[in-house]
């Protein structure tokens, strides 16, 4: 038996294996559930923030924010401010590459111009969990990649944080039309297509290397599998199950091109990825706000002398004006998910959004990463907290990782160097 044969044969297996069960497009459209899914929504911005200035102290409604923060006051009992967690591979090439790469996996990252890092953690779950969506994940960003190299590592690293393998960084979509063509568009991913359309490439390899007992067997195999799809479709959703607070988009697609202002640009990539999660086409999304080592010019803020990367090595009053424009994204995203009712919880309660950096500040300190989550994911993340690890042995960055995958009911014994959840959170 060949592999490639071999390997066919477990997934028709899988899928005969459902075929036995009422619900066999859980495998495409997800299990019937009353209760709203959680979703994870991971923002990143590049060069770090003012120094001194991104901290949080106090509890609940009591908590103060540094002035890097203080455009999230209003959402002080849905934040999570964390201290003193970090990559130790990340500290090994000292530039933004080689910070920045790993930010999601804590991976070892090549050198040399070669790409190698790690499966991302937003594309772990998207892959053990995106298969109940059209999309699986989705990635977007507001600058484009930037494929030069830059002292001996790959600007691939400081473009992409999303990666679907250790070597293939996740598709990066800048354009909004495009990306609202991917959510909503004709074309369908895995989840909008029938199961029999989505095995039909492997099937008809499969068929020739049968023989001809073989192949009628499994021609009767495909055509039990069309019947059954076809009565489940017409029978829909149960009743009881979860439905979106949103079925199909509430608004046109964008036009072509990306807006000229930057804030507009961002808004509406935000208003994409609130799309995204209210009608249920994904529960899983990575949004890049910038490159680490970005070139990106605010003159809607009055700051356009220079680019974001060279702003970052001062703590100048510019600096602190990006600073808190980034975090203002972070605010219109989460308050947007706030304003949108799914049961007795909202979309933000259901939802987990993490916010960071790949260096504290534009000096590339990564002894600790800025880190905040936002949201409830569930039920299962108290706000109000600020929590500080810096005075313990194990800070791993990871270990956060291992928390959030247990938020969403994925038991993984180890996650890059990590080997138990963050306590306390």
């Amino acid at each position: 038996m060949s592999i490639g044969l071999g390997s066919r044969r477990r997934f028709l297996r899988g899928l005969g294996a459902s075929m036995a069960l009422p619900w066999l497009p859980s495998l495409w459209r997800g299990p019937a559930c009353a209760e709203p899914p959680q979703r994870l929504v991971i923002l990143f911005s590049g060069n770090g923030f003012h120094g001194g200035e991104w901290w949080a102290r106090g509890a609940g409604d009591a908590m103060e924010l540094g002035r890097v923060l203080t455009p999230l006051h209003d959402l002080r009992r849905h934040l999570v401010l964390i201290r003193g967690l970090f990559h130790a591979e990340a500290r090994k090439g000292n530039i933004h590459s080689s910070q920045t790469g790993n930010l999601l996996s804590g991976a070892p990252l090549a050198a040399g111009g070669a790409i190698r890092s790690g499966t991302s953690i937003d594309q772990v779950l998207a892959q053990r969990l995106g298969g109940a969506t059209k999309l699986p994940s989705l990635v977007l960003g507001c600058e484009p990649a930037n494929p030069s190299v830059h002292k001996n590592y790959s600007m691939l690293y400081s473009s992409h944080i999303s990666w679907s393998s250790p070597t293939t960084p996740t598709p990066l979509e800048v354009h909004p039309a495009l990306a609202f063509d991917r959510l909503f568009g004709e074309a369908s991913g895995r989840g909008d297509r029938s199961v029999l359309d989505a095995v039909l490439a492997d099937g008809k390899a499969l068929r020739g290397q049968l023989g001809a007992a073989d192949q009628a067997r499994f021609d009767e195999y495909l055509e039990a599998v069309r019947e059954v799809e076809l009565r489940l479709t017409r029978v829909g959703r149960p009743a009881d199950a979860w439905q979106p607070t949103l079925a199909t988009p509430d608004r046109p697609r964008p036009p072509d091109g990306v807006p000229e202002r930057l804030d507009d640009y961002m808004r509406l990539m935000c208003d994409l990825v609130v799309l995204a999660l209210q009608t249920d086409t994904t529960r899983f999304v990575t949004l890049k706000l910038n490159n680490d080592h970005s070139a990106l010019r605010f003159p809607h803020l009055g700051v356009d002398a220079m680019i974001h990367h060279l702003l970052s090595h001062a703590d100048t009053p510019d600096w602190l004006k990006v600073n808190r424009f980034f975090v203002e994204q972070v605010g219109y995203l989460a308050r947007r998910l706030q304003s949108i009712q799914e049961g007795p919880r909202t979309l933000l309660d259901n939802s987990l959004l993490a916010y960071c950096s790949s260096m504290m500040t534009g000096n590339h300190d990564n002894d600790e990463l800025p880190l905040l989550l936002l949201g409830g994911a569930g039920g299962r993340l108290q706000g109000g907290r600020a929590l500080d690890y810096r005075s313990q042995p194990e800070r791993q960055l990871c270990r956060l990782f291992l928390s959030m995958t247990a938020m969403f009911g994925l038991d993984l014994p180890t996650f890059g160097d990590a080997t138990m959840p963050l306590d306390g959170l």
